[in-house]
């Protein structure tokens, strides 16, 4: 413990509070020696730069405990890692720099209950790229990521949809698995759709009769 606590640079006592309120796991024991690894230290830091980043103890041990009984890296990715997407492995202290003031236990466990997050060891796994810029850009604009989670989950299900009109559509018409055309093709006509669609929908409202003042 005393070697731990003077490679993370902290008094022994904050180490044994540390262990008493579960934010460190319990050492591996040989007898009377305990012995602590990488993965303690790992943590330790992880501690540090949470606290640096304004996060209090309490809501460290939430998130750990969120992480521990979260799905792993394995399970988020199933079958394999997207084909088109890349994925991005984080701190947790990165992560929260991401979502400053947004990245609590609620919001993490929706997160990989969506499958957008993973653990593996003491790091995060973001499925996309892109999703983590967007999301992130989103709750700097104002976006609570609460609701940016709640909307990415209807997002999903209508994108469900229309992958199944898709492959429907072009399965029916050739004889192989994956026809090539099928991605470049579906994602021009969603692009296109959605853009026509977003001008119909600002133009309503720009169009709608003002309430009186």
């Amino acid at each position: 413990m005393e070697e731990l606590a003077k490679e993370a640079g902290i008094p022994v006592r904050t180490l044994r509070f540390y262990r008493e309120r579960g934010l460190i796991s319990p050492p591996r024991r040989e007898g009377r020696i305990a012995w602590y690894d990488d993965h303690h230290l790992a943590r330790l830091r992880t501690i540090a730069g949470l606290l640096e980043r304004g996060h209090t103890l309490t809501g460290i041990a939430d998130l750990a405990r969120t992480f521990e009984s979260g799905r792993d890296v394995a399970e988020v990715l199933g079958l394999g890692e997207p084909t088109e997407e890349t994925p991005v492995r984080l701190t947790p202290e990165q992560l929260a720099d991401y979502f400053e003031g947004e990245s609590t236990p609620e919001n993490l466990a929706t997160a990989m209950e969506l499958g957008y997050l993973g653990t593996d060891g003491d790091e995060i796994v973001h499925i996309s790229r892109r999703l983590l810029e967007v999301s992130a850009e989103l709750v700097r604009e104002g976006v609570p990521l609460a609701t940016v989670l709640a909307s990415g989950r209807r997002v999903r299900e209508h994108a469900d949809a229309l992958a199944d009109l898709f492959v429907a559509t072009l399965r029916t018409h050739s004889t192989e698995a994956e026809p090539p055309q099928l991605r470049p093709l579906a994602r021009a006509v969603v692009d296109a759709e959605l853009s026509m669609a977003l001008d119909r929908r600002l133009r309503r409202d720009a169009e709608a009769p003002k309430p009186p003042e």
